[in-house]
């Protein structure tokens, strides 16, 4: 990685808030808390979002909007997204969730939407398509990548831990991210599912220094404690915990917000004690 603005910048935020915790802002208008219900979807949208913020943004190391949960409302959904970015705070990074992969003269486009319109710090990607696809964002200085390696659902084996030359995929793919990272002006890290500890330990072994986005915690019961063993860094970070669900629908009366604040620092002190018990094994 030639240039270290966006590792930086996030290991500031993880040691400035003491936390690993990414806060997915997913919002599903029929699990609203229910004052929110009658607005117009773009405006309850912005309303649930900016509490999730306020409530949580001393223990947020970033946030990460899901772009599926904006585009299904269509045009105000996107206007909801543009907003939502704009209420994060400026010393928090903001990675969209998006997932994209696509030739060389879209990913172009992608790419300008996601970091000059939108102003987002970090994406998710896709690398099906090879490493052409991800020219227009690994070239990009002091932006942050995070790249499909070994995802959280249950099929994800169905092609990332195809056998290739007696390797899984994953760890195939894992080789090219850290070359990336190596060459390009982008920090190229990864996405790797807490689901699959074991495999999470054979990437972190691939990739020592790279930023791992590590979803699955929470809805989707990840083991958080063998997720952290096989996957901070040799400086006991480098894990962007991510939770959406388990965080954002903690509560749904007139104390969502406590209850949100309360699912968030729930996660980021079982993260820390988990983190203390590995520095002093």
């Amino acid at each position: 990685m030639v240039s270290g603005d966006w590792n930086e910048r996030l290991r500031a935020s993880m040691r400035a808030r003491a936390s690993l915790v990414c806060v997915g802002l997913d919002p599903d208008p029929g699990k609203l808390p229910e004052p929110l219900r009658g607005m117009p979807v773009e405006d309850a949208i912005v309303a649930f979002n900016q509490g999730i913020i306020t409530a949580t943004s001393d223990i947020a190391c970033a946030y990460k909007p899901n772009l599926g949960f904006y585009f299904a409302h269509g045009v105000p959904g996107l206007r909801a997204l543009e907003r939502t970015r704009a209420m994060i705070p400026a010393s928090t990074p903001a990675i969209l969730d998006a997932k994209i992969g696509d030739i060389g003269s879209t990913a172009i486009a992608y790419a300008a939407g996601v970091f000059d319109t939108l102003g987002f710090d970090a994406v998710t990607l896709n690398p099906y398509l090879g490493e052409d696809s991800l020219q227009p964002f690994l070239s990009r200085p002091g932006k942050g990548l995070f790249i499909l390696c070994k995802t959280s659902n249950p099929g994800s084996g169905d092609l990332q831990d195809l056998d290739l030359d007696g390797r899984p995929l994953h760890l195939k793919v894992a080789e090219r991210i850290a070359a990336w990272d190596a060459t390009y002006p982008a920090s190229a890290g990864l996405v790797v599912g807490a689901t699959w500890p074991d495999q999470l330990a054979a990437v972190r072994a691939i990739c020592p220094d790279q930023p791992i986005l590590l979803p699955g915690v929470g809805a989707q019961s990840g083991d958080v404690a063998a997720a952290l063993r096989a996957g901070v860094d040799r400086h006991g970070e480098g894990l962007v915990v991510t939770s959406s669900r388990a965080i954002i629908y903690a509560g749904s009366g007139p104390d969502w917000r406590d209850r949100a604040r309360d699912a968030a620092i729930a996660l980021r002190d079982q993260i820390e004690a988990e983190r203390a018990a590995i520095r002093h094994a």
